[in-house]
């Protein structure tokens, strides 16, 4: 398997990751740990996300040169003889490389689960489990209850696997002192928290007669790393689980960072209430650096030394945002909080094992998502469904022109694709997206992705599809001319002056307009050469879809929107009506496919797209929740009428497609 080791030239630092989503992301993420020289990878166990062991376990087997620590587990759940047979098999696969942290989890937790807690009980369980730990895996039985036979391990002991001790309180940092291999300090912990743990351990480890520094410190360091200290900050304030964080932080806590600890319930009142754009408001700067670590990879690293000085021998830096971008950020931080001698050369023990073209690598993929950021995938089948629904209605009534109607659907994307561009500038321009906004995309916010780059995207788009566009001018006549020119002038002026319709109260009805009739109905001319009153029928149903997509998102903006000073039909209507208009637009929209089929101006194989009928309960209940106050049921509420909308689309698709072939007169 490979031998552990710290990488020549670096004290000791950790990565810390959380058992969620992909797996396989996490073992990638752990590679880049170990290509950067760090010490260990840590996985905290988080009740109700995914197991912390089996990310461990993964890891363990496919990254072989770093530390895996299982950061802290919980005895209350997992009995020291699970504890112990879990362990005893992960250090045989990853012999000497294994860390074990225990801890007695969040209160609130354990209540919610029906297991009581009381702050003494909770040590004692630990220190137990510990004892008992150790007693087998050295191959001793343990005493059960009278009249039941002792306790027999059935495992080989493993190699000799350190038993941390995880906390904040004071008798967890006695008990890491008295007992202890390691402390493990919580996340979003202050430096002055930590400095009081520190002398409470040392004076533990002298009352027990222990070698003063035996006992090893950690701690879980919760990074976020942006352009600068002030956009990391920004950034953080607006995520919901730094500020449920700040929001639970105890009132000794709080006055130790020097802090005032009334501002809490504030916090905590803004949390619950899902609104996250408003607890940015109230957080004050201080706040975020008294518990985090915000800004540059350099300034991270900064912060994170003054921990190690502190006493902290193992800094464990977390992302708080677990995606690639920020995990490259965060363990660029690491090697500069690792690598010993002037700052100015911390980088190369980290960058010698990196190619040019590595790095160059990295870059670009950066930049590339950022772009693919500010377009805004998950939308584009608002362009490309009617399009495509136009196909399949030319191929069931043998009409289809297969070049055409490929050039068609690329120049109807690249046309949205342009649009979305150009309503991201725009919308930064005007205060509308800011770093505490709630939208899918901050590229341009954070300068991942600058103007003129966005600019250069969305001109190339709109140049692609207008040549396109005239390629099938060409093929079927002037009247596409017209059509082609009307997408063009409403993609731009959606936002771009002078036309600005979103700001003017006007996008939804020429968003339906534009996204449903003209794309369909132009879309099969330019397929056929014909005009067909079918398609007018069958763009109704799209249209409704599409407009429902802008509808939520001006719906879960109304706030932002307000603030900015521009106008929308939520805005001038009122969230009541908004959230009727939106379930107007979905019921609608089935309304209007049946009642087609119904009077026989669509085929009985359209109704194939009522199996949508799941994700349309989805939608809809997101927007109950969300009219009776949670904001955060309607945080995603486009995305999830996006895929909504696509998923109807393409089972309308489908049933079209396939009427050409089978049962042609339903």
């Amino acid at each position: 398997m490979g031998e552990w080791r710290v990488a020549e030239g670096l004290l000791p630092v950790g990565l810390g990751l959380a058992s969620r989503g992909d797996l396989r992301e996490a073992v990638d993420y752990a590679r880049r740990a170990q290509v950067a020289g760090l010490d260990s990878v840590w996985f905290h166990e988080s009740y109700f996300e995914r197991d912390a062991v089996t990310y461990a376990t993964t890891v363990a087997a496919e990254v072989p040169r770093v530390r895996v620590a299982l950061g802290a587990l919980n005895p209350n759940t997992r009995h020291p003889v699970l504890l112990a047979m879990t362990v005893s098999a992960l250090d045989d696969l990853a012999p000497g490389r294994v860390i074990l942290t225990l801890g007695s989890a969040l209160p609130l937790r354990l209540l919610q689960m029906g297991i009581p807690y009381d702050p003494l009980a909770a040590t004692q369980k630990v220190e137990q489990a510990i004892y008992d730990l150790r007693r087998l895996w050295a191959g001793e039985r343990l005493t059960t209850a009278e009249g039941l036979p002792d306790l027999e391990p059935m495992f080989a002991p493993p190699h000799r696997v350190p038993i941390w001790v995880a906390g904040y309180r004071r008798a967890f940092h006695e008990l890491a002192g008295r007992v202890a291999d390691g402390f493990l300090a919580r996340p979003a912990e202050s430096l002055p928290a930590f400095e009081v743990g520190v002398r409470r351990i040392r004076a533990a480890e002298k009352v027990a007669g222990r070698p003063e520094g035996e006992v090893e410190l950690a701690g879980y360091l919760l990074a976020l790393a942006d352009s600068s200290r002030r956009a990391a900050l920004d950034r953080a304030k607006r995520e919901p689980f730094v500020i449920y964080m700040l929001s639970v932080q105890s009132e000794p806590a709080m006055i130790r960072a020097g802090l005032d600890p009334t501002i809490r319930q504030a916090i905590f009142a803004k949390w619950r209430e899902e609104d996250y754009t408003g607890a940015a408001r109230i957080i004050p700067d201080d706040l975020v650096d008294a518990f985090l670590l915000c800004g540059t990879r350099e300034e991270i690293a900064q912060r994170a030394d003054q921990f190690r000085r502190a006493g902290m021998g193992l800094p464990i830096l977390q992302p708080v945002l677990q995606e690639l971008e920020q995990v490259e950020q965060v363990v660029d931080a690491a090697v500069l909080c690792a690598a010993v001698g002037p700052a100015a050369e911390r980088e190369v023990a980290y960058r010698t094992q990196l190619s040019s073209s590595d790095r160059e690598g990295v870059g670009l993929r950066r930049r590339l998502r950022g772009l693919l950021e500010v377009v805004r995938p998950f939308s584009l089948t608002a362009s490309a469904t009617p399009v495509a629904a136009a196909g399949a209605l030319a191929l069931a009534e043998h009409k289809i022109v297969w070049p055409l109607f490929a050039m068609a659907l690329v120049a109807g994307v690249l046309l949205q694709v342009g649009t979305n561009v150009i309503n991201e500038i725009y919308d930064v321009r005007k205060g509308l997206d800011s770093i505490t906004s709630p939208r899918a995309s901050l590229a341009l916010v954070t300068g991942r992705v600058t103007e003129r780059a966005a600019f250069r995207l969305a001109y190339s788009a709109f140049a692609i599809s207008a040549l396109l566009g005239v390629a099938l001018i060409v093929a079927r006549g002037w009247e596409l001319a017209v059509l082609g020119l009307v997408g063009l002038v409403g993609g731009w002026g959606y936002t771009a002056p002078p036309l600005q319709y979103k700001y003017r109260a006007v996008g939804l009805p020429l968003v339906f307009t534009l996204m449903g009739p003209l794309m369909v109905l132009g879309g099969f001319f330019a397929i056929t050469g014909s005009w067909s009153l079918t398609a007018g029928v069958i763009s109704l149903p799209i249209g409704l879809l599409v407009t429902a997509i802008l509808h939520g998102n001006e719906w879960r903006d109304i706030g932002e929107d307000a603030r900015a000073g521009i106008s929308t039909l939520s805005i001038r209507a009122g969230r009541r009506f908004a959230h009727g208009l939106y379930v107007a637009l979905l019921v609608g929209a089935y309304l209007a496919l049946v009642a087609a089929v119904a009077v026989g101006a669509l085929p009985r194989l359209s109704l194939l797209a009522v199996l949508s009928l799941p994700l349309f309960v989805r939608a809809l209940r997101s927007s109950e929740l969300g009219a009776m106050g949670q904001q955060r049921a309607i945080s995603l509420i486009d995305l999830q009428t996006a895929q909504l909308h696509a998923a109807f689309g393409a089972l309308l698709v489908v049933g079209l497609a396939a009427t050409a072939v089978w049962h042609p007169g339903a």
